[in-house]
């Protein structure tokens, strides 16, 4: 099995912009469209991948991962020719993993067996919450049945399978969402992804937000909701091992893996980012972000990228460090000098990352540095003193 992170490791995001509605807390990329010609986008993908697969040879494809937007939009028959087209350019390690992201109403539910067939083996469901009247605040068209409902489906059709819940909604409180949390965990495979509630800019909530019709819970009882969701997990035996991410021994997302561990991953699809190494060069490339325009360069000139960087040493140690840190594993100190020519020691002034330790906001094992939860929680700080001379970015 290949080392997911490592060099020849290759994780790849296929994107699907397509939703029914546009939910008021999202800025992903995505769109409402009443008609969609799935021949054309299956040949779109299928020459992108080609494009992507003749520069970056030679690798071997630990996850495949169908975001969006809403796949389970897609039919079966889109999925499976994604899947085969990206089996025919790389090497697909024993041992992949290929999650989409569905919705849980009965519609998506409906396409669920012919996913498993064309190779799907973990499904990520946005449930979002199990309560109906929070589902109608988040802008969900699906009810709690639903939810329930779906999840029993994906149980039954897929090894694997996770889903998502938002917390930190106005008026939450820590009682009830222990209550929230207390409901799911039988329903819990391996894995479960927890958000707080973020006001997006772009989005209808950044509207209420700013003309105060959307107030969330205040910081102390926000602190309070991290905590309990953390106690509550924990003793359930799905650890954090990521700042959002809990799961079983074993259960944590290989795809996800593959960004926190600041490995390649190809994008594919409008707006899809990716990070590729070429020799010793890492680029960051993105795709044209409307889908019409992605899919008329594909047609045009067999590839939808829209710009590509070469990242130098001081882009690569804060990108590295801005994702590793926010896994429970940290970043391994031999990798900071492979990605950047230097050790940690000669980026940073060992008084700045001494204060940190003594802070208890970060700790230095004999070949990791690891983020505590408390550093975990505060990452855009914590990185600003530890690089004060790089620019770092949101790490949200």
């Amino acid at each position: 099995m290949t080392i997911i992170g490592e060099p020849g490791a290759l994780a790849v995001y296929v994107h699907w912009p397509f939703c029914v509605s546009k939910c008021p807390y999202c800025d992903f990329n995505s769109h409402v469209r009443d008609r969609i010609d799935e021949a054309r986008w299956r040949g779109a993908y299928a020459t992108a991948i080609a494009a992507a697969a003749a520069r970056f040879a030679d690798r071997q494809v630990t996850s495949i991962f169908f975001g969006g937007g809403t796949p389970s939009l897609m039919d079966p028959a889109t999925v499976a020719s994604v899947i085969e087209a990206i089996a025919r350019h790389w090497t697909i390690d024993p041992a992949v993993e290929v999650t989409l992201e569905a919705n849980p109403g009965s519609a998506d539910a409906g396409r669920f067996a012919g996913y498993r067939a064309a190779g799907v083996n973990r499904l990520s469901l946005g449930i979002q919450a199990l309560d109906d009247r929070a589902l109608a605040f988040l802008g969900r068209r699906h009810d709690a049945g639903e939810a329930l409902a779906a999840l029993d489906l994906a149980a039954r059709i897929f090894p694997r399978w996770s889903f998502d819940l938002i917390y930190g909604r106005p008026g939450h409180t820590a009682e009830a969402w222990r209550a929230e949390l207390l409901r799911a965990l039988p329903l819990v495979g391996d894995h479960l992804s927890v958000y707080q509630l973020t006001i997006e800019p772009g989005t209808r909530f950044a509207v209420l937000h700013d003309r105060g019709e959307l107030v969330l819970p205040d910081e102390e009882e926000q602190g309070r909701l991290y905590e309990t969701t953390q106690d509550v997990l924990a003793t359930a035996g799905l650890a954090s091992y990521e700042i959002s991410n809990h799961a079983r021994p074993g259960g944590a997302s290989r795809h996800n893996l593959a960004y926190w561990r600041y490995g390649d991953y190809a994008g594919i699809g409008p707006g899809a980012h990716g990070r590729l190494t070429l020799g010793q060069t890492k680029l960051a490339l993105r795709q044209k972000k409307a889908p019409e325009s992605w899919l008329a360069a594909v047609e045009a000139s067999g590839d939808g990228l829209d710009e590509e960087i070469a990242l130098n040493p001081d882009d690569r140690l804060v990108e590295l460090l801005m994702m590793g840190l926010r896994l429970a594993e940290g970043v391994p100190l031999d990798r900071i000098e492979r990605e950047t020519g230097r050790t940690l020691e000669r980026w940073t002034a060992r008084s700045g990352l001494e204060r940190l330790v003594r802070g208890g906001f970060l700790a230095e094992e004999p070949a990791r540095l690891v983020a505590t939860d408390a550093g975990r929680q505060r990452l855009n700080a914590v990185l600003a003193a530890l690089l004060p001379q790089a620019a770092v970015v949101r790490a949200g």
